[in-house]
């Protein structure tokens, strides 16, 4: 089959997608990106960086994400020459096999470029921050604690498939199947910004595994998302705000960290906030865990606390975030929709094998608007 003119006007889809592209690129400022990388490979060639791992592995993994974003913006800009230059030898040739090339290769930029778009609308005031999750079972019983472990499980698979650094935390097991919560940590650059749209409520809807009658079960897990706490966020914790005990770690496996008082649980006594860490062999690595993520989810109070007084000062804003936002439904049919962007797909095994990436580009794109919408009101 010739593909011609005719068919895919090619002149239209390359222009489109060059528009696209320097639009990003000006969202992104190269110029920026590189003055960013200069200053984080002076940092990162000092003496003395390893003498703080922490520091180090902040400072190299954020010069090796701008690089990267760099690196991918330059050879999208590639991408688009090298196709147009295809095109026109193709065409003057009348090479049918390289226009259809040229045809999958445009329509691969567009797919791409509408991912890296997404970069531009991760403008939140943490939205570049590593990110710590936390999954809890809701209502259902047994069948909501194996919810929430299939959703830990898609989760980190996500992380997986797009190369995030993801670390389980905490993970407090039911008595039965399943899991009561789960905390984990996701290491990469916007991590907060692309997950904290999956924060909320999430139903499922099937054919009970744990029902001898067989009969159709709808469960709940919530899925909290909070940004890393860093240094510069001055969350003061005075020792009197907090209750620390100390327990045996608990989990499959008899090794050596279920059998000493390890696990942490600290408690925020003047918020009611619980944060449990037994991932750690250390009672003292388990405390200092704990209390970033304590820290994290106090700066998020903060933070929607503020929102909250300006709300009120600029008068009744549309709320942005509904008790529950997306539902997976097994039985009768096979649907996973998210409630507040009508974003929605029939694969729901390649969903729970981590396939999100649609489902957080929509809801980024909802979010911006929602928030664009408020800052116009």
């Amino acid at each position: 089959m010739v593909v011609t003119m005719a068919e895919f006007d090619f002149s239209q889809a390359i222009g489109d997608a060059r528009s696209k592209y320097d639009t990003i690129a000006e969202a992104l400022d190269v110029d920026k990106l590189k003055a960013e990388i200069k200053e984080l490979e002076a940092k990162a060639s000092e003496p003395g960086l390893w003498d703080d791992p922490d520091n180090a592995q902040k400072i190299t993994s954020k010069l090796s994400g701008t690089q990267a974003q760099l690196k991918r913006l330059t050879d999208m800009g590639q991408r688009i020459d090298d196709v147009e230059t295809l095109v026109e030898l193709a065409q003057e040739e009348e090479d049918a096999d390289s226009l259809a090339d040229a045809k999958t290769e445009v329509e691969s930029i567009a797919s791409d470029l509408d991912d890296l778009e997404i970069q531009t609308l991760l403008d939140g005031e943490y939205d570049e921050r590593s990110a710590v999750v936390t999954i809890r079972s809701g209502a259902g019983g047994v069948d909501a604690a194996d919810f929430a472990q299939m959703l830990l499980r898609m989760y980190l698979r996500y992380c997986e498939r797009n190369g995030f650094k993801a670390k389980v935390m905490d993970t407090s097991y039911a008595e039965e199947a399943g899991i009561k919560s789960a905390t984990f940590q996701v290491d990469a650059p916007y991590a907060y910004g692309r997950l904290s749209v999956e924060g909320g409520t999430h139903r499922l809807v099937r054919i009970s595994p744990f029902d001898n009658q067989g009969r159709r079960q709808t469960s709940f897990a919530a899925v909290e998302v909070v940004p890393l706490v860093e240094a510069t966020d001055h969350i003061d914790i005075p020792d009197t705000d907090i209750r620390v005990d100390t327990y045996c770690s608990s989990g499959p496996g008899g090794q050596g960290v279920n059998t000493t008082y390890s696990a942490v649980r600290i408690t925020h006594l003047p918020t009611g906030l619980v944060v449990t860490m037994q991932d750690e062999r250390s009672q003292i690595q388990n405390r200092a865990a704990a209390m970033a993520v304590l820290q994290s989810r106090l700066l998020v109070l903060r933070h929607e606390e503020e929102a909250k007084k300006k709300k009120e000062l600029a008068g009744d804003i549309k709320a942005s975030w509904g008790d529950q936002m997306r539902s997976y439904v097994l039985h009768p049919y096979q649907m996973v929709k998210d409630l507040r962007t009508g974003y929605e797909t029939s694969q729901t095994q390649a969903v729970f094998d981590g396939d999100i990436d649609g489902f957080i580009a929509a809801g980024i794109r909802w979010r911006h608007q929602q928030r664009r919408e408020a800052a116009e009101e």
